[in-house]
């Protein structure tokens, strides 16, 4: 559903700030990746890098355009799906020790998806202040 909404989207919607306080869709997108990459390091077992404290996530200045963060995000999805595609049932219900304590693999895909569908309505709303008021999935 992202891909298609990032699809539809004009180019300068990327870049775009709707006021001082808001952040671009560059910028939400980067943070999803970001938030798919390091929880799919710990689902792999693998050390993820230090999580930035450093406010709201922004995208870097050559995260910028519409190819560049769809192409990023593609990548980072199709990461985690090889990642699900690869698991037993039994691994991914198996236990997994965060920052946050011990959990469980299917408990951080859920975060995931969640994380996701909750900026998938931002895309969508800023589609409406844009003019666009279609579905495009």
């Amino acid at each position: 559903m992202i891909s298609k909404d990032l699809e539809a989207l004009p180019e300068s919607a990327f870049t775009q700030k709707f006021g001082p306080k808001t952040r671009t869709v560059a910028d939400i997108i980067f943070e999803i990746n970001l938030v798919n990459d390091h929880i799919g390091m710990m689902v792999r077992g693998e050390e993820p890098f230090e999580w930035p404290e450093s406010g709201w996530i922004c995208a870097p200045e050559d995260f910028a355009s519409k190819q560049v963060v769809i192409d990023a995000f593609m990548k980072s999805s199709g990461k985690i799906l090889e990642t699900i595609e690869s698991m037993s049932e039994e691994e991914i219900c198996g236990t997994i020790t965060t920052e946050r304590g011990e959990t469980t693999r299917y408990e951080r895909f859920q975060f995931m998806a969640m994380h996701m569908w909750y900026h998938s309505g931002q895309f969508n709303y800023i589609q409406t202040l844009l003019g666009d008021d279609d579905w495009h999935w």
